[in-house]
């Protein structure tokens, strides 16, 4: 077997493989960008190599508070008080469970500073998203809707 011949094999299985993956490796129906309800905030959820699903603020709809940008005031922990918003991690650990539901995750809320636990049910291109302390029927649930992007 000649040397051209097996460089040639080598980078025909090595494109095959790469293509492969790209096929195989299709983006979960929940990792994109979405609008929170009142369409005041995108979040961008995605898949970590961890196999868990986060998200965080990528727009801001008034991405600025008395002339500067906004930040997270009401983090109960002050250090993080000069974190801005657009870049804060909302969406926390969630696993996958069947074919619609993400669970076990949390959820931080930077209008109050509280972090809850959340669940997420994707249905009718849609997410609905509760947040809870304790026991889920002693929360609340919001419905985030994709962007046009």
């Amino acid at each position: 077997m000649s040397h051209k011949y097996l460089q040639l094999v080598v980078i025909s299985l090595f494109l095959m493989l790469t293509i492969s993956n790209k096929i195989i490796a299709q983006p979960d129906q929940i990792e994109r960008l979405w609008y929170n309800e009142e369409k005041t905030a995108k979040i961008q959820v995605y898949k970590s190599t961890n196999g868990k699903f986060y998200g965080k603020i990528v727009w801001l709809k008034e991405p600025l508070r008395d002339g500067k940008v906004k930040i997270d005031i009401h983090n109960p922990d002050k250090k993080r008080h000069n974190d801005p918003i657009i870049g804060l991690m909302i969406l926390n650990d969630f696993q996958k469970k069947g074919t619609n539901e993400y669970v076990e995750g949390t959820i931080y809320d930077p209008k109050n500073g509280k972090k809850y636990s959340c669940n997420i049910l994707y249905k009718d291109n849609k997410l609905d998203v509760r947040g809870y302390y304790g026991f889920s029927f002693f929360g609340r649930t919001t419905i985030w809707t994709k962007t046009e992007d």
